[in-house]
C-alpha cells in the first residue's frame, strides 16, 4: 500500500513507497540484486510537477520497489544547486542551465534527454506592449534566469536579428518575479518556458514576440549526482524510473486532454494552460545520443562567446550514456 510523508528541501517533498512487486524493467545485467523499498530512496527534483504529474496521472508509479521523494522547484537553477550539494539524487533541467551549472562547479551528469518542440521557450510581452518583434528590443530590458534556456533563446534571437547582446539590459529574476516585473512595467520582456508561457498567454493575455524554434534544441535532461550514480542499487532504481518516465510521456501525448485536469489538481495551474503546455510539447524521452553531445557542445561554446562561461569546456564528460530507454533501443 502506498504511503505518503512530507519532508523539506528548498521546496515541499512527498515520499512514495511502492508495492512489493519488482520494477517493470531493470538495466541489463543489473538483476542480480533485487531492489527493495527498504533499501533505496530516490530524491527527485521536479519543476512545476512536470514528471510527477504525468507519472501519477498514468499510474506508472504503481508497483515501484523503492521510495521516491519529490522536491518541487520553480526553475532549473535551484535544481542544479540541489544536485550540486547532493540534496537530491536526480533532477529535471534544461540543457543550457545544466551546462551553465556544471561549468561553474557542478558535478551532475545527464543520463536521459526529453526532446520536445521548443516553441514555448519564448519571449513574451503584455498584450498592450508596443514591442512587436525582436527588432524592437534595442534599448529594452529582458528578464530571465541567468544561464537559463530563456536567456539562451534571447541571445540567439538577438544574434539572428542582427542585434548584439549589449543592445538589451538583462534583469536576472526567477520566473514568478520576472512575470511581476514585466506586468508592472519595470522590465519590458519576459523570457520563459512552459507552463509559465501557457499560463501567461491564456490567463494574462501576454503575447509571444519570439519562440524557440530554430533557436533552442528542445532538450531537457534528467541528471544525476555522482554520488547517486555510483550507488549500484540506486542505478537500478534510476533505470527503472527512466523506463516509467518514458512510458508516462507516451501516455500523456495520447491523453493530454484528461491529463490537463490531473496536472491542474497537482500543481494548481488552471486546466486550460496546463493542457496547452503538454499538448504542444509533443515530447519523448530518449537515451543520450551523439547529437545531444554535439548540440550541448555548441551551447557551451555559445555561452563562452557571450562570456557566460569563463573557459571552454568539453561537455562529453558531463554525460553518463549507460542508461537506456525502450524507444532508443539502447
Amino acid at each position: 500500500m502506498k504511503k505518503i510523508m512530507i519532508g523539506v528541501l528548498t521546496a515541499a517533498a512527498v515520499v512514495f513507497t511502492g508495492c512489493s512487486k519488482q520494477p517493470k524493467q531493470a538495466a541489463a545485467g543489473d538483476a542480480q540484486k533485487p531492489v527493495s523499498h527498504d533499501q533505496v530512496e530516490l530524491k527527485i527534483g521536479d519543476q512545476k510537477g512536470s514528471m510527477r504529474a504525468q507519472l501519477e496521472a498514468s499510474k506508472l508509479l504503481d508497483g515501484i520497489d523503492y521510495k521516491i521523494s519529490w522536491y518541487e522547484f520553480p526553475a532549473a537553477a535551484p535544481v542544479a544547486e540541489a544536485l550540486n550539494v547532493n540534496g537530491i539524487d536526480i533532477g529535471y533541467l534544461g540543457d543550457a542551465p545544466f551546462i551553465f551549472a556544471n561549468a561553474n562547479g557542478g558535478h551532475a551528469k545527464a543520463i536521459a534527454v526529453n526532446r520536445y518542440d521548443p516553441y514555448a521557450v519564448a519571449l513574451l510581452v503584455p498584450k498592450d506592449s508596443p514591442i512587436r518583434s525582436i527588432q524592437d528590443l534595442k534599448g529594452k530590458s529582458v528578464t530571465a534566469n541567468k544561464g537559463s534556456i530563456g536567456q539562451l533563446v534571447t541571445l540567439r534571437a538577438l544574434e539572428r536579428a542582427g542585434l548584439k547582446a549589449e543592445d538589451v539590459a538583462f534583469k536576472f529574476l526567477p520566473p514568478a518575479d520576472g512575470k511581476l516585473a514585466v506586468s508592472n512595467g519595470s522590465v519590458d520582456v519576459w523570457a520563459v518556458w512552459d507552463p509559465y508561457t501557457a499560463y501567461a498567454e491564456v490567463i494574462d493575455g501576454f503575447r509571444i514576440i519570439e519562440n524557440g524554434r530554430g533557436l533552442y534544441s528542445g532538450f531537457t535532461f534528467l541528471a544525476g549526482t555522482q554520488k547517486a550514480l555510483q550507488d549500484q542499487q540506486k542505478r537500478i532504481a534510476i533505470q527503472d524510473f527512466i523506463y516509467r518516465l518514458e512510458e508516462s510521456q507516451e501516455w500523456v501525448n495520447k491523453n493530454y486532454q484528461s491529463f490537463g485536469k490531473d496536472l491542474a489538481k497537482i500543481t494548481g495551474i488552471p486546466e486550460e494552460p496546463a493542457t496547452l503546455a503538454f499538448k504542444r510539447k509533443n515530447a519523448k524521452w530518449t537515451a543520450i545520443e551523439d547529437d545531444v553531445i554535439t548540440t550541448s557542445q555548441a551551447t557551451a561554446d555559445f555561452y563562452l562567446k557571450h562570456q557566460l562561461l569563463n573557459q571552454k569546456i568539453d561537455v562529453s564528460s558531463l554525460f553518463d550514456r549507460e542508461f537506456k530507454t525502450k524507444q532508443s533501443g539502447k
